[in-house]
């Protein structure tokens, strides 16, 4: 078994789609035609992909006129490169709420927000992504 896909809520699919377009991914899926509800993209390594639904008008962050909706996933983007990757980012405008940190269960993160509020960590983790140290191999 593989994991396909994860779609994340979007209240401004064009915004978002820059936003992603601006990380560096592929869009490979647009409904700008036919109302624009949907898009998907495609990780410039590997076959990974992941898409955008339109929330349609209710917002993650919420405000006093429009439901609150909240969003408390994070989506994980790792490349080896971090540090050049991020600084390339602020280059191009993107906001950071924490730079690159080297972090106790040995990743280096930098943490950034889409526009509709989507919790964002882009880092690096080499081989203790799938074997830190403290790895078990439980199974059913």
């Amino acid at each position: 078994m593989r994991l396909n896909q994860i779609t994340i809520p979007v209240n401004d699919m064009a915004k978002a789609c820059e936003f992603y377009l601006t990380l560096g991914f592929t869009q490979i899926v647009s409904t700008a035609a036919k109302g624009n509800h949907y898009a998907r993209f495609a990780c410039p390594e590997g076959e990974a992909t992941f898409s955008l639904s339109f929330l349609g008008g209710e917002s993650l962050q919420g405000s006093d006129s429009i439901q609150k909706r909240e969003n408390t996933s994070v989506i994980y983007f790792e490349h080896q490169d971090l540090d050049v990757w991020v600084e390339a980012l602020i280059q191009q405008g993107i906001i950071f709420e924490q730079l690159p940190v080297d972090e106790s269960y040995l990743w280096r993160e930098a943490v950034l927000f889409d526009p509709s509020g989507n919790k964002i960590k882009l880092y690096w983790a080499g081989e203790n992504r799938l074997n830190p140290p403290w790895r078990v191999n439980i199974k059913q």
